[in-house]
Order: C-alpha cells, then sequence, then structure tokens
C-alpha cells in the first residue's frame, strides 16, 4: 500500500507543476507593464513641462522683454543695420536716464519704430552748436565717445536752441548724428515718454558692419549705455 500511495503522488506532481506559470513569464509581464507605466509617466511629465515652458516664455516676452531689430545706420557704430536687440518692455522701464538707448515710435513722423539714444529728459536744456558739432545739456559739454562724428547737421525743420525738455518727454539722437534724423528735426522734437517701447539691453544677433560688410559676432551681449 505504501507503494502504491508514491507511485500516486509521483503521478500527480507533473500535473501539478504544468499548471503552474513560469517564474520567467511572470516576470518578462511585470516587466512589460512597468515600462509602459515609465513611457507614460514620462510623456505626462514631458507635456507638462512644455505647457509651463510655453507660459513662462509667452509671459516673458510679452511683459518683460521684447525683440527688435534695427532699420538703418542712425546709430552706428554702437548699433548696425538688420541688428536684432532684446528690449526691456515699457512695462517695467518707467524712467528714462540720460545715455539710456531706447526704442520709440514716433506716430506724427513715421509709424516704424525707431532707436535712439536718450540725451536729455524733462526739465534739462539742451543746446547745440553745429560749427562746433557739440552738444551741451543744462551748460555742460557732453563726452559723447559712442558717436560716429560731431554734430554738425540741423534741419530746416529743426528746433531752435537752448531747448528745455517738456515734462514727460525724453530729447534723443542718433550715435550717427549726420545720418539720423531724431529730436533735432521738428516733426519728431521732443518725444512722449508714452512712446517708448522699451531701453534697449542685447544685442542678440549681429548685422552686418557699414564699412566691412561682415557680421562680428563678438558684439554679441549686453549693450552699455
Amino acid at each position: 500500500m505504501d507503494k502504491e500511495h508514491y507511485e500516486d503522488e509521483f503521478a500527480e506532481k507533473p500535473a501539478q507543476e504544468a499548471q503552474e506559470p513560469f517564474p520567467e513569464e511572470e516576470q518578462l509581464e511585470k516587466q512589460q507593464e512597468e515600462n509602459d507605466r515609465s513611457i507614460g509617466f514620462e510623456f505626462y511629465t514631458l507635456l507638462h513641462d512644455l505647457v509651463y515652458i510655453l507660459s513662462f516664455v509667452t509671459v516673458l516676452f510679452v511683459f518683460v522683454v521684447r525683440l527688435v531689430g534695427v532699420s538703418g545706420d542712425s546709430m552706428y557704430p554702437t548699433l548696425h543695420d538688420h541688428d536684432y536687440l532684446v528690449l526691456l518692455s515699457n512695462v517695467f522701464y518707467r524712467e528714462p536716464q540720460a545715455g539710456d538707448i531706447v526704442v520709440l515710435t514716433v506716430p506724427a513722423f513715421q509709424t516704424e519704430p525707431i532707436v535712439k539714444r536718450v540725451i536729455a529728459t524733462e526739465g534739462q536744456t539742451v543746446d547745440i552748436d553745429f560749427e562746433a558739432g557739440e552738444v551741451y545739456v543744462d551748460g555742460v559739454l557732453l563726452d559723447e565717445p559712442y558717436i560716429y562724428e560731431q554734430t554738425y547737421r540741423n534741419y530746416e525743420l529743426g528746433l531752435e536752441y537752448p531747448a528745455t525738455v517738456p515734462e514727460g518727454c525724453v530729447f534723443v539722437l542718433g550715435d550717427n548724428r549726420n545720418n539720423s534724423t531724431d529730436s533735432r528735426y521738428a516733426p519728431i522734437g521732443m518725444v512722449d515718454e508714452r512712446y517708448i517701447l522699451g531701453k534697449v539691453m542685447f544685442l542678440v544677433f549681429p548685422g552686418a558692419d557699414e564699412q566691412t560688410k561682415e557680421r562680428d559676432f563678438s558684439r554679441i551681449g549686453a549693450i552699455a549705455s
């Protein structure tokens, strides 16, 4: 009887083993499930991050900075035609200072924004000696290492000097003084600060030099006032 019992147990054991799944298959199935969950989580995380990045970039370029291109050589040699610039938006730039380079609109003159340097702010008095090419603010001769040539050009429709800047306005000039239409020209004159779009902060892509016709990528960086 013991022999029969032993034989029965021996006969049933292979059947039981056949019903049990292989450990390797279970492990592969679990690994596949984990991989599927991992891929789904990574996709969700990527999508989540992209939404935040796009929102940040939108807010940044609407309220904080702007990207603009330079048209013309009126700010040469500081800026060149087809330079691309980053502005600090007028949402945050509220108090222009002498020496700041700004982008502004002048509706009475043209619809395209222009780039100029602030020479004087409200309450200051500007005087220009066109024979000597010198600019004075409040009786003090300006030291202007950034200009291309001395200030010899005047306009038939020009301002009368000395001229005092009204409240809430600025007097602006181009660094290329004899090839710039700016506050010396009466239709532009003293510019209302509300027309300032922002202050030039960085040059991000250089245009070709007026003299060499080549791009100088070493110019990329912050623009000094």
